[in-house]
């Protein structure tokens, strides 16, 4: 699963990392974080009239069909084998993908006999990680029928590749740069081949490091959350 990302690069560079634009009302320079939980917000890019666009989406996929907003507290992750045929997916599966960039996510190793261990993981040249995800725009039933309504996401996971080996066995969904328009634009027999790109990353795509344990509370949100700790620190 993946539960926890930093989120720190601003949206415009962002932007410019994926060829997208900017949606209205969305600050170029952001919030930076590096502690970001489900319900909260993430970035995403889709494409929307021809053109990809960054907007701001609340973590935790709340189909249409959802009485309140409370299902997306279950919904941050979508298993990518099992996605284009659950209820809560199978819609923006077929026609409203995101390529969702961070800067890295944290696991925890729950494989030692004390505390499950936190890890932070990046992409190993240093760039931001772009991993795939689904969204939907929500709208609440007792609220204003004319309100644009709330954009929210899910990322998903597959199988854990080599790199996160000894950590967890499952992970986000990597893409890579030459696949991004095969993602957002994929319709009708070309949603078959989405399957193939939801594969564990190859060995050397990520580097990993034991981070302190307070990044188990989103209250506790600073870039320290990110720097490595020594085995005597853990303890």
């Amino acid at each position: 699963m993946c539960g926890r990302i930093a989120l720190f690069t601003p949206p415009a560079a962002m932007a410019r990392l994926l060829e997208a634009g900017l949606a209205e009302g969305v600050d170029p320079q952001g919030h930076p974080s590096w502690n970001v939980g489900p319900t909260r917000r993430i970035d995403g890019v889709a494409e929307l009239d021809g053109a990809r666009v960054l907007d701001r989406y609340r973590w935790g996929l709340v189909p249409s069909w959802a009485k309140d907003i409370s299902f997306g507290s279950r919904t941050f992750n979508a298993r990518s084998e099992t996605a284009a045929a659950k209820p809560s997916f199978r819609a923006a599966w077929k026609s409203r993908r995101l390529l969702v960039p961070i800067d890295g996510f944290f696991e925890w190793d729950r494989s030692g006999p004390g505390k499950p261990q936190p890890h932070f993981f990046t992409r190993a040249d240093g760039g931001p990680l772009v991993v795939a995800g689904l969204f939907e725009t929500w709208h609440d039933p007792a609220g204003n029928p004319d309100s644009p309504g709330l954009k929210t996401a899910t990322v998903l996971t597959t199988d854990a590749g080599p790199d996160m080996e000894g950590v967890h066995d499952r992970m986000p969904v990597i893409l890579e740069q030459g696949v991004f328009d095969l993602w957002l634009e994929a319709e009708g027999d070309e949603l078959s081949a989405l399957g193939d790109l939801c594969r564990p990353a190859p060995a050397g795509t990520l580097v990993h490091h034991p981070v302190d344990r307070s990044v188990g509370s989103v209250r506790n949100d600073n870039p320290g959350l990110i720097d490595p700790v020594t085995p005597e620190s853990l303890f």
